[in-house]
């Protein structure tokens, strides 16, 4: 295609994509009382072949043509990237400083045993053809799918606790630790598949050496060397275009070094958004990026993963079996680990089943990690789309399922110093 063909093809997706995502969005909303986001996430399914390109195939395919594909999965890695900068953005630290004790219970009970889940299904899984990549070896396939069944979707997660006005209780700080320890902990482990799965030792020490470095240099100086610009913010009580140009650019070095050293840009800006200062500087820039991210690039993400996600391929009993059995041992690995750890730590039974609902949720950071192992080769198609399935149904869960074990009970219980249970 001529470059003019392919910008005709760009806008004309690119007004579908976000059409369908706001469309399906809101009808989720308004019928089914779920976020946003579990909207966009059926509509970028409903926009690839299992359903648009089932129904109709030609009008599919002649708007999605293969060609324009390098282009929308550009723009979806950017704005992936953007919104892990905009997730580490709203970090906060302070969670960690109450119910760590718990919090590290339930988030190293809620790794540890999806992990043993994953020793148990990655070796049949590799026995079934198409679904790990042929040069994957056990190890690798172990690691990856059972950083897919551990990983929680912490933004959605934090948006529950905080429409609930539980922010600030015991219980929204315990599940807020909890799932940013996972995350943490699971993006370490795909750090490692993807730095092994290259071409020789020399790449996977290039990709573990070097995201090491990065991750510590900023951890550690990072803050040190970037408050002159929450200075400037303050000064200035607000942020300037050139202020907000400074941080675009310090985003793409971020991305740019950890695509460079063989892991991934997403992993760049979420490090990068955690080291911002806080206060005026990170506030308004969420508020200036956070609607073109939500609504015009992270669309784009959900379409290219929906144009990769063929649930017709998932058409034999076989496969049926396969895709419903990591569907229950996801919700059952994830959520009875993370429940009976927050009993066992003094959380009452109300409390416990409403952190095992939550820390179930996978959302956006589940379709992230498999995006990236379709993308590195490491699954096929058919693993991938079964778990877009497990994605979609623990999100699509988590709301109403906390609803009815939890119930209402806002504003209970304000995080202080003193150690205890959740009331």
């Amino acid at each position: 295609m001529t470059p003019s063909e392919l910008s005709a093809y760009f806008f004309l997706q690119l007004a579908l994509i976000i059409a369908t995502c706001r469309v399906i969005g809101y009808a989720v909303r308004r019928w089914l009382g779920q976020p946003q986001v579990v909207g966009e996430m059926i509509a970028g399914v409903v926009l690839g072949p299992s359903l648009f390109g089932y129904v109709l195939p030609d009008m599919q395919a002649a708007i999605f043509p293969a060609e324009t594909r390098n282009v929308l999965f550009v723009c979806a890695q950017l704005g992936v990237g953007l919104y892990m900068f905009l997730v580490g953005l709203g970090f906060r630290s302070d969670h960690f400083r109450a119910q760590m004790g718990s919090a590290a219970a339930v988030s190293f009970t809620g790794m540890a045993v999806p992990f043993l889940v994953a020793v148990v299904l990655a070796p049949m899984l590799q026995r079934v053809p198409g679904l790990f990549a042929a040069d994957v070896n056990q190890f690798q396939a172990t690691l990856f799918l059972g950083a897919c069944i551990a990983i929680t979707a912490f933004p959605m997660l934090a948006r529950i606790i905080d429409e609930r006005g539980l922010t600030a209780t015991r219980l929204g700080s315990l599940t807020l630790s909890a799932g940013a320890i996972d995350d943490a902990a699971a993006w370490t482990v795909l750090a490692i598949v993807l730095a092994s799965f290259g071409d020789g030792p020399g790449v996977a020490i290039k990709a573990i050496l070097g995201g090491a470095a990065f991750a510590g240099f900023m951890l550690i100086y990072g803050r040190r060397l970037l408050a002159p610009l929450g200075r400037i913010a303050e000064r200035d009580g607000k942020v300037t275009h050139s202020m907000l140009a400074v941080v675009f650019v310090l985003f793409m070095m971020a991305a740019f070094a950890m695509d460079f050293i063989g892991i991934h840009a997403v992993l760049g800006g979420f490090i990068l958004g955690i080291c911002m200062p806080r206060g005026i500087l990170a506030t308004d820039v969420q508020r200036q990026l956070e609607p073109i991210v939500m609504v015009l690039l992270i669309p784009m993400f959900f379409a290219y993963s929906g144009l990769n996600t063929q649930l017709t391929v998932v058409n034999n009993a076989e496969l049926l079996a396969i895709a419903f059995g990591i569907l229950a041992a996801s919700i059952l690995a994830k959520g009875v680990a993370c429940y009976a750890a927050a009993r066992l730590t003094g959380q009452d039974n109300a409390t416990a089943m409403a952190i095992g609902a939550l820390m179930n949720a996978r959302g956006m950071m589940e379709l992230i990690i498999i995006n990236i192992g379709l993308q590195r080769g490491i699954i096929g198609p058919a693993l991938f789309s079964m778990l877009v399935i497990m994605a979609i149904v623990t999100t699509f869960m988590a709301s109403p399922l906390f609803d009815l074990v939890y119930g209402r009970r806002h504003k209970s219980a304000p995080v202080t110093d003193a150690p205890g249970p959740v009331p």
